[in-house]
């Protein structure tokens, strides 16, 4: 996962790119642009500006997947969205659950009442449809980093002119389209800024020029926020419901009566349908069409709660000590230190550099200090005025990670556009304005290739490069053929096993994978298990050291060569 943020690094190529932009304008002597400069005849073709956006986003994240590094899951998110891609690939909702089930157990995924993926449905689809294209789910990650790119500009430009709608996309896929990891793993965020932009873009138009195809696209945002960030996406949906809602009313005092036809009725009929496929989907997955799966998965496996204001839930029952270290010491342990002030501005102050490092950076934190040179947009106070909101909920919250704020993406790039533009049309500040436009993206763009040559990324895992040996052994396992079990062991002295570094997550349909992975317990319930895999080549696999190997299960007759 590349780290955008080094702010030493961004400040001199800053810098740097202003200086030699100040030396171009002094080389032309007139010390300005062209009367129509090549970016703006670009934007002035909405259709290319599309095509040219997305075919950036698609290619520069599968360039950057291809060259540096192809994308291996690692992370515990990861895993359960791919469970997901692969049962919906497979034409399910969900999977029965296992009769040994006890020795599958991971994290984010749930085993009962069946056997699926405790995230909403939205990344575990793109990620399927990756699958069904191409046979492998990274596709899925790059087509979602090109429509979201390119529904950022739809959306900008019902912001914002059109060259400055084709700016605010363009950094939007130089700085998190292309290197970052919402295009480089499968953790996602691409398919909830998507529904940002739709729901933003959306709002807008309608407002501007109601339509039923304007009210599709709002409708179609709040779709796609309910299945892949619902709780961000409730917290800006909410906001907008008021506009639109006091809108209606104007409207309808000045005379319209077309309201119920142009906007409620699309609205309505699309948000039930989304209502009954929701229901749909938790009936199958948790049994209950009222519960999420994600409710499910908390109630089941974990202690610390969402909210630092909620009490930690009851213990759970738990058969495995690296979930319960996950879950009742790492988690807990967060949570309890954020309950104290010192502990919670910590928690908050590094979240809030996450995010910071993320998005803007150096380069686009200077747009945002020239907003207040801008007339008093209501728009752009909205844009503004939604990130405090977000901002403040996640102050009571104890995650961290960016993709969390997906949903509010597309705004993040629409004021950074916006305060460039600003700066440009103030007659004090236009040079300022001239040579940032000119810069910033070409500064997005090095500082995305001085992250690849340099990611500079934290080194808190004892083995950084596990991931690679669980893909490489799957890999050598496959190729040899046959069916196999890998029976996974553990340490448990101290220090013992680190609990991010799982290894046993399996495909949608375990019996009838080339590879299973397991976890070892007691005796009698290994003998049970091994009974059940009577035909598969049984391995042990202790993972706590720098080059895991495979080697025989103790008491199994040696059929095939160990790999690697």
């Amino acid at each position: 996962m590349w780290v955008l943020s080094h702010p030493l690094p961004d400040l001199f190529i800053l810098l740097s790119a202003l200086g030699l932009s100040l030396l171009i304008d002094r080389a032309h002597r007139d010390r300005g642009e062209p009367r129509t400069s090549t970016f703006d005849q670009i934007a002035g073709k909405p259709a290319l500006c599309y095509f040219l956006i997305g075919t950036l986003a698609f290619l520069g994240s599968a360039a950057i997947s291809m060259i540096w590094e192809f994308p291996q899951p690692r992370v515990h998110d990861e895993f359960s969205y791919l469970l997901a891609a692969d049962t919906f690939s497979h034409g399910k909702l969900t999977n029965p659950t296992h009769p040994r089930w006890q020795h599958f157990e991971s994290f984010h995924i749930l085993q009962r009442p069946t056997y699926a993926s405790r995230y909403p449905p939205g990344q575990g689809l793109v990620l399927a449809l990756g699958t069904k294209i191409s046979g492998h789910p990274i596709v899925g990650v790059w087509l979602s980093a090109a429509i979201g790119s390119a529904a950022v500009y739809w959306m900008a430009k019902a912001w914002l002119p059109p060259s400055w709608a084709l700016l605010a996309s363009l950094l939007a896929v130089l700085r998190i389209g292309i290197g970052a990891y919402w295009s480089q793993s499968y953790m996602g965020g691409w398919v909830a800024a998507l529904g940002g932009a739709l729901l933003f873009g959306g709002l807008r138009r309608t407002i501007d020029r109601p339509s039923m195809a304007h009210s599709v696209a709002l409708a179609a945002g709040l779709i796609v926020l309910a299945n892949s960030r619902p709780f961000e996406g409730l917290l800006v949906a909410l906001p907008c419901a008021i506009i639109l809602l006091i809108f209606m009313i104007r409207r309808h005092l000045r005379g319209h009566r077309d309201n119920f036809s142009l906007i409620v009725l699309p609205l309505s009929a699309l948000l039930l349908l989304n209502l009954l496929w929701i229901g749909a989907y938790n009936k199958a997955v948790t049994g209950n069409p009222w519960k999420l799966p994600h409710q499910l998965y908390l109630e089941t496996y974990m202690t610390a709660p969402n909210f630092l204001f909620q009490p930690p839930n009851p213990l759970p029952e738990y058969r495995h000590q690296e979930m319960a270290r996950l879950h009742t010491r790492w988690e807990q342990e967060m949570y309890e230190r954020q309950l104290s002030l010192r502990g919670w501005f910590e928690g908050k102050r590094l979240a809030m550099e996450d995010l910071w490092g993320f998005y803007l950076g150096v380069g686009l934190t200077l747009p945002l200090l020239l907003l207040p040179l801008s007339r008093r947009d209501p728009w752009i106070l909205l844009a503004t005025a939604l990130w405090l909101l977000y901002l403040a909920a996640a102050f009571a919250t104890m995650g961290r990670m960016p993709h969390y704020s997906a949903p509010l993406a597309p705004l993040v790039f629409l004021l950074a556009a916006h305060g460039v533009r600003a700066a440009y049309d103030s007659p004090r500040w236009h040079l300022v304005g001239h040579h940032l436009r000119r810069v910033l993206p070409l500064v997005c763009l090095a500082i995305l290739f001085y992250g690849l040559v340099n990611p500079n990324r934290p080194r808190s895992s004892p083995f950084p490069s596990w991931h690679l040996h669980r893909a490489r052994i799957l890999k050598e396992l496959e190729v040899q053929g046959g069916h196999h079990l890998i029976i996974v062991r553990y340490r448990r002295n101290s220090p013992p096993h680190y609990p991010h570094e799982e290894w046993v997550y399996n495909e949608a349909d375990i019996d009838s994978a080339t590879v299973v992975w397991a976890r070892e317990m007691a005796r009698w319930k290994n003998l049970q298990l091994l009974r059940y895999f009577k035909n598969r080549t049984v391995w042990l696999l202790e993972p706590d050291v720098e080059e895991p190997h495979l080697q025989r299960y103790p008491g199994t007759p040696a059929n095939d060569k160990a790999p690697g």
